[in-house]
């Protein structure tokens, strides 16, 4: 009797996986790109002090804070993009507070940026910079191809 019950077993599972196979053999899958309604501009604008710049050169100081300008638009993007992560830290005894620490911290990639305007402000160099996340999805289009199942063929 058990004999019987295990070839009947074996016979189903042998039966279930040859159609699992058959499944998965005998089809063709299109794809087709999905591409968003609309997409929206970011914009952002970083500062840097020109007085303030470690060095003797005027010019020199000058092309120090552009520079840092644009890293701050760049990373004021990068918290619009992927936020900002937060940590805190209180430290008490008897009650009462000893320390408080708070640290922030953004990570991530910006691509497709445009700077807007460049110019000084008194002592402060500004920089503006626009992400069209239009630019955005094209340049991913081409880098790594997101599609959705457009049609399948079973034979």
């Amino acid at each position: 009797m058990n004999n019987k019950k295990f070839r009947s077993l074996f016979m189903l599972t042998l039966v279930f996986l040859i159609s699992a196979c058959s499944l998965i053999y005998d089809k063709q899958v299109e794809w087709e790109t999905v591409k968003p309604e609309s997409f929206p501009v970011l914009y952002a604008t970083g500062f840097a002090p020109i007085s303030l710049q470690k060095s003797t050169h005027e010019t020199q100081r000058m092309l120090m804070a552009i520079k840092a300008s644009k890293v701050a638009a760049y990373a004021e993007l990068a918290e619009q993009v992927y936020g900002q992560q937060i940590e805190g830290n209180v430290t008490m005894a008897d009650l009462l507070i000893e320390n408080q620490q708070l640290s922030s911290s953004v990570q991530g990639i910006i691509r497709g940026a445009k700077v807007v305007k460049s110019y000084p402000v008194g002592d402060v160099y500004t920089t503006e910079l626009q992400l069209n996340f239009e630019d955005v999805y094209n340049i991913y289009q081409v880098s790594q191809n997101k599609q959705k199942v457009k049609d399948v063929t079973y034979f």
